[in-house]
C-alpha cells in the first residue's frame, strides 16, 4: 500500500514539474457541469487517541479513488472509495498480538465550488459513509470477526483544491477530518490526500 501511495504521489510531482515547465500555449479546460471527474491519490491519516481504534492504532498510508460529477451553481457531488492502513502505536511481543488496522471506506460527499472559471477550483465538502474495519496480527493473520473489527458509519467535512495543468487533468489536493462511529465508540481521524484528477469531455 505504501508503495501504491508512493506513486501516486510520484505521478503528482511529475505533474507539478511538467506545469512549471510548460510554456503559454497549454490548453487548460475547466470542467463544467455535466461532467465526471475520476481522481487517484495517495494518503496519509493520523488518528486521535481517544476512542476503540486511536486507543490502539496511531497513522499510516493509503490510496484513494474520487468520482466527482460536477452540477450547476458551483456545486458537485461525488462517491470516494479509500483503503486506509494505520500502524500500531505499541508492539506486544505476541504471535497474537495486533499489528495494523485496515480501514476501507466508502461515502458520499457533498461539495460546494469556487472558481469554477479559472484554473484552479477550492472546495469545501461534507460527507457520510460506511467503515468497514480489519486488523492484521503479527503472524499475518487478518482478523475479520468481534466486536472491534465491526462495521461502523463515519461522517466527514474537508477542504480542497483541482489545480488544473493539462486540458481536463489536474492536481488533487484535499484534507478531510472523520468521525468514525464504531461499537459504541467514537474515533478521529485526520488525513491528508494529493493526487490526479481528470474530467472526461463530452
Amino acid at each position: 500500500m505504501i508503495r501504491r501511495a508512493g506513486c501516486v504521489l510520484g505521478l503528482v510531482a511529475l505533474a507539478l514539474t511538467f506545469a512549471r515547465g510548460a510554456d503559454a500555449r497549454i490548453i487548460v479546460v475547466p470542467p463544467r457541469a455535466g461532467q465526471l471527474g475520476v481522481g487517484l491519490s495517495g494518503q496519509y491519516g493520523s488518528l486521535l487517541s481517544s476512542g476503540g481504534f486511536g486507543s490502539e492504532f496511531g497513522s499510516g498510508s493509503g490510496i484513494g479513488v474520487r468520482l466527482r460529477y460536477r452540477l450547476r451553481y458551483e456545486r458537485a457531488i461525488g462517491v470516494t472509495f479509500e483503503q486506509q492502513k494505520f500502524d500500531v502505536r505499541h508492539e506486544a511481543d505476541s504471535t497474537f498480538a495486533e499489528r495494523t488496522l485496515t480501514l476501507l471506506n466508502t461515502s458520499v460527499e457533498f461539495y460546494q465550488l469556487f472558481g469554477t472559471r479559472g484554473n484552479t477550483t477550492k472546495m469545501l465538502s461534507a460527507g457520510f459513509g460506511l467503515c468497514q474495519p480489519s486488523k492484521k496480527l503479527a503472524d499475518g493473520e487478518v482478523k475479520l470477526g468481534g466486536n472491534d473489527v465491526l462495521d461502523g458509519a463515519f461522517i466527514s467535512v474537508g477542504a480542497g483544491l483541482e489545480r488544473f495543468v493539462y486540458q481536463s487533468l489536474g492536481i488533487d489536493l484535499n484534507l478531510h477530518y472523520q468521525t468514525i462511529f464504531q461499537n459504541g465508540s467514537t474515533n478521529h481521524n485526520i488525513q491528508a490526500a494529493a493526487g490526479l484528477v481528470f474530467y472526461a469531455s463530452y
